[in-house]
């Protein structure tokens, strides 16, 4: 049942971040910076940005109406879990070791999104790893 709970709490999560894709244009001021680019490049980023976010949303859909389906063990719930927990990790250490320092530390408003973050993509990444272990157990 925890299990469950922790699905459904990840995918509300990724909902959440999806609809927080319609804020990050305005709020980093997209319609400035990209126009910078060159054509292809500009274009890669937009198609990149609404790829990102309409994974956001399915996954989110899975984990909200279908979590029963993720702990049991069958090899596609263990692919999805397993490529879930892969997924979050790597945004994890991405966290960390991607952004540089400069663009959070000493600013508070960015420090706290920063360790928010982080906390999210700890949380993504155990729930989706420990349902991994436990279908493995089952």
């Amino acid at each position: 049942m925890l299990t469950i709970i922790a699905l459904r709490l990840a995918g509300l999560s990724l909902l959440g971040l999806f609809v927080l894709n319609f804020f990050v244009p305005a709020e980093f001021k997209w319609a400035e910076e990209l126009p910078r680019l060159s054509l292809i490049n500009r274009r890669i980023f937009q198609v990149h940005a609404v790829f990102i976010a309409f994974i956001l949303l399915l996954s989110g859909l899975l984990l909200v109406i279908l979590p029963h389906e993720l702990i049991e063990p069958t090899p596609l719930a263990r692919a999805l879990l397993g490529g879930l927990a892969a997924f979050w990790g790597l945004r994890l250490w991405m966290q960390w070791f991607m952004y540089d320092r400069e663009l959070w530390r000493g600013k508070r408003f960015e420090t706290a999104m920063h360790f928010t973050f982080t906390g999210l993509w700890i949380f993504l990444t155990t729930t989706f790893a420990v349902t991994l272990w436990n279908n493995f157990q089952a």
